[in-house]
C-alpha cells in the first residue's frame, strides 16, 4: 500500500512539474518576444582550427572537417572554419600555445598532450584503469567535470569542450611477447599521458610521438612498441607491417576524451547564436566519433586477425596487476605534489564511486556469460 501511495505521489509531483513547465514556457514566450535580438547577417567570421592529427586523418581529422561544415550550414554561412592537420600550419603538438596566444582560434586534440604545462590535464583524457568512454562522458557533461576542466584552462585564456572519444583502445603493438612485467623494462614505447608515467614505473621509456611519425619511428627502431587507437586506425596506419604482436586491453585508455580548445576571449566575443552552434557541433561530433570507431573497429579487427594473420594477445594477468599497482603509485605521487591534480582526481574518484555500482548491474552484467 505504501508503495502505491509513493507511486501516486511521484506521478502527482511529475504532473505538477510538467504543468509548471508549460506555464513557465508560456511566460517565457512573451519575454522572448520583448527581448530584441540583434544578429548582423552580413558579418562573417573566418576561423582557423589546427589539430594534432595528420592531415585528412580518418575519423578524427575527417570529423573535424565535418564539424566545420556543420557549423557553416547551421550558421547560414556566417561562420567558416578552415581545418589544418598537424604540421600544415603549426607543429602537431603546439596547438595549446597557438590558441592561447590567439594565433589560431581553436585546436582539436587531447588534453594529455599538455601534461608538461598542466599536470592535471591528462585526467580529462584518460586515467589508467579508470573510467570508460561512457563514464567519462557522463562525468564531464553531467557530473561536474567540465567545470573543473574550464577552471584548469582559464589562466591560459582557453575554453575546453568535450569533442570526441575513440572508445576503448587496444593495448599496443610489440615486436616481442610480453610474458611478464620484466619484459617492459628498457622498452621504448610511444605512449602519452598517465599511461606513459605508468610504463616508466615498470622500467620502460615512454615517448611522445605525433600520429604521423609513429610508423616511421617503429620501422626504424626509434621506438620498440606503440599504442595508438584501435583496429581501424591501426590497420590504416600499417602497424601490422612493422610490428608483430597486437595486445589488449587498452589499460591506459579505456575511453579517451578528445577536446576542442578555443581562445576564450574570441569565443565569448562571438554572437551568442554562433557560440551555441559551435557547442552543439562539438556534441554532435562527440557522438558520431564514438559510433564510427565502434562500427569500424569490429570490421578491421576481423581483417587484422583473419586476413593479415596478426597474433592477437591478452596481457597476462600478472602484468595487468603490476601495471594497476604502478598506476596507483603514479597517481598518488602526482596528486601529492600538484594541487590541481589532487582537486580534479578527488572529483573523478567521487564520481566513479557513484557510477560504478550502476555499471556493474547494467552494462557489465549484460555481458556476463549466461
Amino acid at each position: 500500500m505504501q508503495n502505491k501511495k509513493n507511486r501516486r505521489g511521484f506521478l502527482r509531483t511529475g504532473a505538477s512539474a510538467a504543468g509548471a513547465g508549460v506555464l513557465a514556457l508560456s511566460g517565457c514566450k512573451s519575454q522572448r518576444e520583448e527581448k530584441e535580438v540583434n544578429i548582423n547577417f552580413n558579418k562573417t567570421f573566418r576561423w582557423k582550427m589546427t589539430t594534432t592529427w595528420p592531415p585528412n586523418f580518418p575519423v578524427v581529422g575527417e570529423g573535424c572537417k565535418m564539424m566545420a561544415e556543420w557549423v557553416k550550414k547551421m550558421s547560414g554561412g556566417r561562420m567558416e572554419i578552415t581545418v589544418y592537420g598537424g604540421g600544415e600550419l603549426i607543429p602537431a603538438l603546439e596547438g595549446f600555445d597557438a590558441v592561447s596566444n590567439g594565433a589560431v582560434e581553436m585546436n582539436h586534440g587531447a588534453a594529455y598532450y599538455w601534461a608538461g604545462k598542466l599536470p592535471a590535464a591528462p585526467f580529462f583524457t584518460a586515467v589508467p584503469f579508470g573510467m570508460n568512454a561512457q563514464q567519462m562522458g557522463a562525468w564531464i557533461i553531467s557530473g561536474g567535470g567540465a567545470k573543473l576542466w574550464e577552471e584548469l584552462y582559464a589562466p591560459y585564456d582557453l575554453l575546453p569542450i568535450i569533442c570526441g572519444n575513440t572508445g576503448s583502445q587496444m593495448g599496443g603493438w610489440f615486436n616481442k611477447e610480453i610474458n611478464s612485467i620484466e619484459d617492459l623494462k628498457g622498452l621504448k614505447m610511444r605512449i602519452p599521458g598517465l599511461g606513459g608515467k605508468v610504463l616508466a614505473k615498470a622500467g620502460g621509456t615512454p615517448m611522445l610521438v605525433s600520429g604521423g611519425e609513429i610508423y616511421t619511428n617503429l620501422e626504424r627502431g626509434v621506438i620498440d612498441a606503440t599504442e595508438w587507437i584501435g583496429p581501424y586506425h591501426d590497420y590504416k596506419m600499417g602497424f601490422h607491417q612493422v610490428a608483430k604482436y597486437y595486445y589488449y586491453p587498452g589499460w591506459h585508455e579505456q575511453g579517451p576524451v578528445l577536446e576542442l580548445i578555443l581562445n576564450k576571449p574570441k569565443f565569448l566575443a562571438l554572437p551568442e547564436d554562433l557560440q551555441e552552434i559551435v557547442r552543439t557541433a562539438c556534441l554532435r561530433l562527440n557522438r558520431w566519433m564514438m559510433a564510427e570507431f565502434d562500427a569500424k573497429n569490429g570490421e578491421y579487427l576481423n581483417k587484422l586477425v583473419h586476413e593479415e594473420k596478426v597474433p592477437l594477445k591478452a596481457y597476462p594477468k600478472e602484468v595487468m596487476i603490476a601495471l594497476k599497482n604502478y598506476a596507483k603509485e603514479t597517481i598518488a605521487e602526482l596528486t601529492e605534489t600538484d594541487a590541481p591534480s589532487r582537486k580534479v582526481y578527488t572529483a573523478f574518484k567521487e564520481f566513479q564511486s557513484v557510477i560504478n555500482p550502476w555499471m556493474e548491474i547494467s552494462e557489465k552484467a549484460f555481458f556476463q556469460d549466461i
